[in-house]
């Protein structure tokens, strides 16, 4: 009997939820069905700019970044970001062609400026860079340092090192110590300079600054 019941209470409570759900379409079913309709065609409208607008505008950003690529690659830094008769620079292609263009685009315009000694203008286009290989990221970030250094604002530039050091975490990471090392000798702290050198030593024996460090320890630590 108690079993009996317990199922009509389970089928009653099932009738009560299908009777309040059947309700609930009854009285929003317009509102339910538009906005069904708007994510559909929100939907399809993404699918239809992703396959017919912005994958053939990236796939002809690359076509054309491939020859700013090889002047980069050969060190012709003016060329690579400018351009020129022959081809069409980081700079033109970043304006042209937008998010569409390679996230590496901010990277390489941003390093040419900066080979070119055009400091304000290297920081302006690497902090744009947000690509998510950590390496690259890392080399983004002490370039920015590089530009600082550059244009002689050590302080920031210590920041940015500090940054790429952390975002490194690898053997790479020496070479943004060591930088940061120096810059602050030139600031006049050995003590945070022997800090860096230390770090490398004590972290990074096998790369090529844990190599030659003990020099630069010798050289304060006395």
């Amino acid at each position: 009997m108690a079993k009996e019941n317990t199922e009509k209470a389970r089928e009653q409570a099932a009738a009560e939820a299908m009777s309040k759900t059947d309700q609930f379409f009854k009285e929003n079913g317009k509102k339910i069905s538009i906005i069904a309709c708007c994510a559909i065609v929100i939907t399809l409208g993404i699918l239809g700019y992703e396959r017919f607008i912005r994958a053939p505008k990236v796939a002809e950003y690359r076509a054309k970044a491939f020859l700013a690529e090889n002047a980069f690659k050969a060190g012709e830094y003016e060329k690579a970001f400018a351009g020129d008769a022959e081809i069409i620079g980081f700079e033109e292609l970043i304006e042209n062609y937008g998010s569409a263009a390679d996230k590496s685009a901010w990277m390489y315009a941003g390093v040419c400026q900066l080979q070119l000694g055009n400091y304000e203008s290297a920081i302006a286009y690497l902090k744009k860079y947000n690509g998510k290989d950590p390496i690259l990221a890392a080399r983004a970030l002490a370039c920015i340092g590089d530009a600082y250094v550059g244009l002689n604002e050590l302080k920031e530039a210590l920041v940015w090192y500090d940054k790429a050091a952390a975002k490194a975490d690898n053997m790479f990471a020496a070479t943004y110590l060591f930088k940061a090392g120096i810059v602050c000798e030139e600031l006049g702290d050995n003590a945070a300079a022997l800090d860096y050198y230390k770090k490398i030593k004590d972290q990074y024996p096998q790369s090529i600054e844990g190599y030659d460090i003990d020099k630069y320890i010798s050289r304060i630590d006395k």
